[in-house]
């Protein structure tokens, strides 16, 4: 049996007499007309788009500086431009300082010249060591040395001229390995009087190398060709597209062999010693300097402070040394901006201009 489900319909009060009552055949009252509005009024605003003047919904002054906060920042000013000229001053007075690079000489100086990193420009270490060479008061040279060699003609090249100014300017000129003293930068070091060298340091490597970079598979795989016209067999030898040739291979070795000879050489006239001992050591292999020493490579062990007031007193000056150094130029920035861009930043195409390269140098 199914039983329908009656809702009830709410019952609503009866609507007081008087109220307005629409039917539906009554249209609603048409809206107000829009204000007129023309070019030179201003456009009508949302409600409320303009708050109560000093209502809650008023926007915040900006509040005004104060004298101080002004004084603040002259007086935050006025301290780094003081800051700022307190260090130029201080690193112009280190700068005239003997120990960081004086250039004045007294009548009892101790000239240093740094030699560091890979030497591949002798020119500039030349006119250094003639330049104190010429100095009559500068009473000897001390050479501080830390570096595993470099190109074999600059390494003979500085070389010659530490033999120059020693017989020429009859001034001592001594080394004093630091950390490395190796290979190009030994052969400068046997030119000197007496080397000086401390127990843990590394120095020798007696040898000569020559390398190139030989990209040949790599233009290959680029499916790029190197075309080259010569005339002489050996004119193209080293070509770094292609492997040498059995006679290359031998005319290069003869090369390296010439060099290696003329180093043994000059070190065993430096060091005042035959060219069959020094053929024994030059292994092209390092010792530190304890192990140097009694293989006659090195004359003392001891660091640089030990080398200066040892040369001061062979030279006759007593107590402190004054010590000179080479003026270094001054790089600004504006130097940095105006040098040349490839310094900055390498031409990429340079890598594949490598020529073969000879050199005295430890790796």
């Amino acid at each position: 049996m199914l039983v329908a489900k009656i809702r009830r319909m709410p019952v609503y009060p009866p609507i007081p007499s008087g109220w307005y009552t629409p039917t539906m055949s009554e249209p609603f009252p048409p809206p107000p007309p829009p204000a007129p509005y023309s070019s030179s009024t201003e456009a009508p605003r949302a409600p409320y788009a303009q708050p109560y003047a000093g209502g809650p919904y008023s926007s915040p002054q900006k509040p005004r500086r104060s004298g101080w906060f002004w004084a603040s920042i002259f007086v935050g000013i006025v301290v780094v431009g003081v800051l700022g000229f307190t260090a130029l001053v201080v690193e112009l007075v280190k700068s005239s300082d003997s120990d960081t690079g004086s250039s004045f000489t007294s009548s009892s100086s101790i000239a240093v010249v740094d030699i560091t990193g890979v030497i591949l420009d002798a020119d500039k270490i030349d006119k250094e060591i003639r330049k104190f060479g010429d100095d009559s008061n500068v009473k000897a040279i001390i050479l501080h040395i830390d570096s595993p060699g470099g190109g074999a003609a600059a390494s003979q090249e500085i070389y010659h001229e530490v033999i120059s100014v020693r017989q020429e300017k009859k001034k001592p000129i001594v080394a004093s390995v630091e950390s490395v003293g190796a290979s190009g930068a030994y052969y400068i070091a046997s030119g000197c009087d007496k080397i000086y060298a401390n127990p843990a340091s590394v120095v020798g490597s007696i040898g000569v190398i020559m390398e190139w970079t030989n990209y040949g598979e790599l233009l290959r795989w680029a499916k790029m060709k190197n075309i080259t016209i010569h005339a002489g067999e050996l004119k193209d030898a080293g070509d770094p597209t292609r492997d040498l040739t059995p006679k290359e291979e031998a005319y290069f070795q003869s090369l390296v062999d010439n060099m290696y000879g003329q180093f043994v050489h000059d070190v065993a006239v430096g060091r005042h010693t035959s060219d069959d001992k020094i053929k024994e050591l030059a292994t092209g292999q390092v010792w530190t300097g304890q192990e140097a020493q009694p293989l006659g490579l090195i004359d003392a062990q001891g660091g640089f402070r030990i080398a200066l007031m040892d040369t001061a007193k062979s030279v006759g000056i007593k107590g402190e040394p004054h010590i000179v150094r080479p003026t270094k130029p001054k790089r600004g920035f504006f130097d940095a901006l105006t040098e040349d861009a490839d310094d900055l930043f390498p031409n990429p195409s340079k890598l594949l201009d490598h020529a073969p390269g000879f050199y005295f140098m430890w790796k």
